[in-house]
């Protein structure tokens, strides 16, 4: 297969690359239990060969950005810098910056756990700045999800947060950003002259659709099922496939 030009790019101008990364489906195997995810045992040592090597690496994840530092072993990978919750934190240097929590959220906190008390399998997880529902544990999880889709509408809609879907998913969160509009502030931030981004779900395809309209040399790495159909430059096999990729670009570039 041809190299994309947005990895050649990367290749050839290291110092003014960006690599943006998912955590969960992308670094960290998915699990039932999302608190039990931890990134992919090769993941630590890969991200630190890059930051070392590349412009920036940025992690851009629904998660709280000190949660995917943690469950990441990331405090120390240079130059890191984690953007949390779609944008809303920011972790970077062992600091954390984010705006207040949104009022909204003590409503669904409330609410939500009954709402969903009669599906089986259904589990409520607080992200602190967001809050979602996971079906992956139900007999039949599409169908639970389905189920539940209309009714977290219209809670979301009535406590003014935005719904999120992915896979057996559904994140309650502030309006008005996305992994998208993160990457894009990121990269300009950063005076980025390629940028490559991985990711395995729904909420990463804004971020797919920012590195095509960056204008930048991009590349945009699918390490998702095919239970979701994206277009992307190269797909690959999950977090193994991910750190295999990351480890040729931090060889091809080498020390």
């Amino acid at each position: 297969m041809e190299t994309p030009e947005g990895l050649r790019a990367i290749l050839a101008d290291p110092a003014g690359a960006v690599i943006g990364l998912d955590f969960d489906g992308t670094l960290s195997p998915i699990v039932p239990d999302p608190d039990a995810a931890r990134i992919h045992p090769r993941g630590p040592a890969l991200l630190a060969r890059l930051g070392e090597r590349i412009g920036a690496v940025v992690i851009v994840t629904g998660r709280p950005a000190a949660k995917a530092v943690e469950y990441g072993s990331l405090a120390g990978v240079p130059g890191l810098v984690v953007l949390g919750h779609y944008g809303l934190e920011r972790w970077e240097a062992g600091t954390l910056t984010a705006p207040p929590v949104h009022p909204g959220l003590a409503r669904v906190r409330a609410e939500l756990p009954p709402l969903i008390s009669g599906i089986e399998g259904a589990r409520f997880e607080d992200k602190e700045r967001s809050v979602a529902v996971h079906t992956r544990q139900a007999a039949q999880p599409q169908a639970a999800l389905d189920a539940l889709r209309d009714p977290v509408a219209k809670l979301a809609a009535e406590a003014g947060l935005a719904v999120e879907p992915g896979k057996f998913v559904l994140e309650l969160r502030p309006p008005g950003v996305d992994k998208g509009m993160a990457l894009s502030a990121f990269l300009a931030e950063r005076a980025a002259r390629s940028v490559l981004f991985a990711g395995d779900d729904l909420g990463d395809l804004a971020a797919f659709a920012a590195v095509r309209a960056s204008g930048l040399p991009g590349v945009t790495v699918f390490s998702g099922s095919a239970e979701i159909t994206v277009e992307a430059d190269i797909v690959v096999d999950g977090p193994d496939g991910v750190m295999d990729l990351l480890g040729s670009i931090a060889d091809a570039i080498g020390s």
